[in-house]
C-alpha cells in the first residue's frame, strides 16, 4: 500500500495532515512531517500536497553515496536508515517532486514511510491509501 493524493482540488490547506505525520513520532509542530502543503493561490487557486510518490526507482536512492535510502521491495519508495546518512543532501536535489523533507536538528531526510497515519485526519478525503499498480516493466 502507498499514501496517495486522491483529490487535490479539496485541499483547503489546513495542515492537518502534516501535524498528524509530526504527531505520529511524537512532536506537536510542523517540524517532523514528512508530507507538505503548500499554496499555489490560496483560497482562490487551491493547495498542493507533497508527498513521496514511491517511485519504483527511486531517483533518491540513486544518488545516496552511503546507502542511507533502501528502496522497498515491492512497495516503491525508500526508508531512510539514520545511522548510515551522512546529511549530504543529494537525495533532496534528486526528488523531482520536492518530497524529500529535511530535519535541520539532526541534518537528515525525512521521506514519507506511507504509514497512511495522515489519511485519518485529513477531513476532506484529499488522502488516501492505495495498491501499487502492477509495474510495466519492458525488457
Amino acid at each position: 500500500m502507498r499514501l496517495t493524493v486522491l483529490e487535490t482540488e479539496k485541499c483547503v490547506g489546513c495542515q492537518s495532515c502534516m501535524f498528524a505525520c509530526s504527531r505520529r513520532v511524537g512532536e506537536a509542530g510542523l517540524a517532523r512531517s514528512c508530507i507538505g502543503v503548500r499554496s499555489i493561490g490560496g483560497m482562490e487557486r487551491g493547495f498542493s500536497v507533497i508527498v513521496c510518490r514511491a517511485c519504483a526507482d527511486p531517483p533518491c536512492a540513486k544518488v545516496c553515496p552511503t546507502g542511507a535510502l533502501v528502496p522497498r521491495e515491492g512497495r516503491g519508495g525508500v526508508r531512510v536508515l539514520p545511522d548510515t546518512c551522512i546529511g549530504c543532501g543529494h537525495c533532496r536535489e534528486a526528488c523531482i517532486i520536492g518530497a524529500v523533507y529535511w530535519d535541520d536538528e539532526t541534518n537528515k531526510p525525512m521521506i514519507c514511510l506511507h504509514c497512511g497515519y495522515c489519511v485519518d485526519f485529513c477531513p476532506y478525503g484529499v488522502l488516501g491509501m492505495q495498491k501499487r499498480e502492477a509495474e510495466n516493466v519492458e525488457e
